[in-house]
């Protein structure tokens, strides 16, 4: 059934506005916004007042790219090909998806190549990726899990000890940019965690290359091994390990729905750390919203490139919603990546009214978004409510990009829903917990009773046996 869109008829997908002349339950017709030269047709737009709000949402609800049926079996072969072949499909897959020839011995990034690079970054650049480093190591240092103990009912000593994982792969994303800041939101926790074998695998260019400034970053972050590798094949390396490349205990960052794929997939051969695939963005808004903002940065989350970013305006507003329609016409025509934001504008982008801002955060929590803006009276209160998001972010002044870049807090978030189980990247995930347990023969007498009930229970006498000899008993 075709639906009409500023007087267009619009079919198929993103069908999702009615005739102009439709009646709302309460009589009144639509109030559409003058035509945009970004047609608002390629955009979801839903009211709450629309007979079919409750299918639409269910249709917003939708697995993300993260869980493509076709991405996971095109991740499953890849995979494969690197477990049965090894370098030598590394090397095929990099001259199939980057277009460098490269052998086995030119995977790692040199010392050379470093020291080139160092030599290539301007000063302002240095000054903020030495900012940011120390922003993100001070937040690191403040949530590192510490040893503890205590004395438990027998009053015997427990407690937990945590120490660095030993080798580490992170990834570093760099097709359509160098990702110069995922190297400074994922390396220096390993290392203020006490990492000592930090591995970076992130793509090459054509000529085998990879960007200095993120080889600059990446390098003074603490990475004590770069390999110029990146995709699927690339987590599948340092899961599995190759001739060339040592694999890791775990791997930790963000990349597109194969890479995700990839992580999902080999889950077991190595830890992950979470799903952090395409960028999403949800504003919850209210009428105090700048609507220039809003665009802004809905625009801002979509511009990555891999087409699967998601963007949601979420507002009981209808007057801010229309406004923040106008403002991504306005914005999008000046954009250096303006095809790429339309593509993912045309998939996943999604401005709703609710009826009233608790139905807009009852439905911020079901979506779970890798970043949450809060741009609406008492932000800080609402927050409370919003219990799935990666990141929140509070106010009109507190852009997703702070984040992105300079704030502290890592970028490295859960997306496609996935926040509703996982969180985002801290320092104690680069640590091993181990509990430890310490009873001396007066704390042990104390726990020999239990410990005999539980073996009789289950038929398990060796069990109590091996507490009662130690008292004397059980010979």
């Amino acid at each position: 059934m075709a639906f009409m869109v500023d007087g267009k008829a619009v079919g198929g997908r993103f069908a999702l506005h009615r005739s102009r002349n439709e009646k709302r339950p309460h009589g009144t017709p639509f109030d559409f916004p003058p035509p945009l030269l970004y047609s608002p047709g390629r955009m979801n737009v839903i009211s709450w007042r629309q007979a079919d709000f409750a299918r639409q949402i269910e249709r917003m609800l939708a697995p993300s790219s993260l869980f493509d049926p076709a991405i996971e079996e095109q991740t499953r072969s890849i995979i494969e090909a690197v477990r049965t072949q090894g370098d030598t499909a590394l090397a095929q897959l990099t001259e199939r998806f980057n277009g460098a020839r490269l052998n086995p011995d030119l995977f790692a990034v040199s010392q050379a190549e470093l020291l080139a690079a160092a030599m290539q970054i301007p000063q302002p650049l240095r000054t903020a990726i030495a900012q940011t480093t120390s922003n993100v190591e001070a937040f690191a240092r403040r949530s590192r899990r510490k040893n503890w103990s205590m004395r438990n009912s027998h009053g015997a000593i427990v407690g937990e000890k945590f120490d660095p994982i030993t080798r580490v792969g992170i990834y570093i994303p760099g097709g359509a940019a160098p990702l110069v800041s995922t190297a400074l939101m994922t390396v220096p926790l390993a290392r203020v965690a006490g990492c000592p074998e930090i591995v970076v695998c992130t793509p090459c260019d054509r000529e085998g290359r990879v960007n200095p400034a993120l080889l600059y970053a990446a390098r003074r972050a603490g990475a004590t091994e770069i390999y110029r590798l990146g995709g699927a094949q690339a987590i599948a390396a340092l899961a599995l390990g190759t001739p060339a490349i040592r694999k890791v205990n775990k791997i930790f960052g963000p990349g597109n729905a194969y890479v995700v794929a990839a992580k999902r997939l080999l889950f077991g051969y190595a830890a992950m750390d979470l799903l952090p695939g395409p960028s999403e963005l949800l504003i919850l808004a209210d009428d105090t919203a700048h609507p220039a903002f809003v665009a802004a940065d809905l625009l801002a989350q979509a511009e990555h490139g891999s087409g699967h970013e998601r963007v949601w305006l979420v507002t009981p507003s209808a007057k801010l919603l229309a406004a923040a329609r106008r403002e991504l016409s306005r914005q999008l025509p000046k954009l250096a990546r303006r095809k790429l934001i339309e593509t993912a504008l045309a998939r996943n982008a999604w401005l709703v009214e609710t009826r009233d801002m608790p139905q807009a955060v009852s439905l911020a929590n079901r979506l779970a978004p890798e970043h949450l803006e809060i741009m609406a009276r008492q932000a800080s209160i609402l927050a409370r409510s919003l219990v799935t998001a990666g990141a929140i972010f509070l106010g009109n002044d507190s852009p997703t990009v702070l984040g992105d870049y300079v704030a502290g807090p890592s970028h490295t978030l859960p997306a496609g829903g996935t926040g509703a189980s996982f969180a985002g990247l801290t320092v104690d995930q680069f640590q091993r917990r181990t509990s430890v347990v310490e009873y001396k023969k007066p704390s042990l007498r104390k726990a020999l009773r239990g410990v005999q009930e539980f073996a009789q229970i289950e038929g398990l006498d060796a069990h109590g046996r091996s507490a009662a000899l130690r008292l004397g008993g059980g010979r």
